[in-house]
């Protein structure tokens, strides 16, 4: 599945939102592009995103020096009407947002996994600490609704990030799993 007639493919749609509900970033001039940026020890994952989005991409994941010893490993899309409307849906007040409504299908869910979850000893947390209290119980409501997940606000230092409840960790592991990197399955609870 390619980026034909000018539109993602499912799979790619699938990655871009999980990517923004995590750690992607967008910018738009006329039309949007979209970065993924992991460290180094991500390679793998990163690779995995450039594999399914290469027809979207001119120039292939390089390292990155950033701040401290920090090493990136990085990638950007080129500038496409096709990802305009999910800056416009994500970025719609000049900062990053949760839409008032997103599909989290098993794959966007588990890149949004993949790029912000950790675990606990017997739950996993998303890291959303990015976004407000606001929408962050909005992201609570969407898996609700739309996997019967439940969960809750877990403050972390000043922040609050999503926990996924005990209950629900087992179903959601069993949602996303297909989807999972070999290579991140540590962040699941043993």
């Amino acid at each position: 599945m390619g980026n034909t007639v000018g539109s993602l493919s499912g799979t790619q749609r699938d990655i871009v939102i999980g990517s923004l509900l995590g750690d992607g970033s967008m910018r738009c001039r006329a039309n949007a592009l979209l970065e993924i940026n992991h460290s180094i020890s991500q390679r793998a994952y990163v690779d995995w995103k450039y594999a399914e989005l290469a027809d979207l991409v001119s120039t292939p994941p390089r390292r990155r020096s950033g701040n401290g010893n920090r090493v990136a490993y990085r990638f950007v899309t080129r500038s496409l009407p096709e990802l305009t409307p999910y800056f416009r849906e994500f970025y719609y007040s000049g900062k990053k947002r949760i839409p008032m409504s997103v599909d989290l299908t098993p794959l966007t869910m588990a890149v949004w996994f993949m790029d912000d979850g950790s675990r606990s000893r017997r739950a996993v947390y998303l890291n959303t600490q990015q976004f407000s209290r606001e929408e962050q119980h909005r992201l609570l409501r969407m898996l609700r609704e739309q996997w019967d997940l439940t969960g809750s606000l877990n403050r972390d230092k000043s922040y609050f990030r999503i926990r996924i409840s005990v209950e629900s960790t087992k179903r959601f592991r069993e949602i996303i799993d297909p989807h999972m990197l070999s290579e991140l399955r540590y962040k699941f609870p043993q």
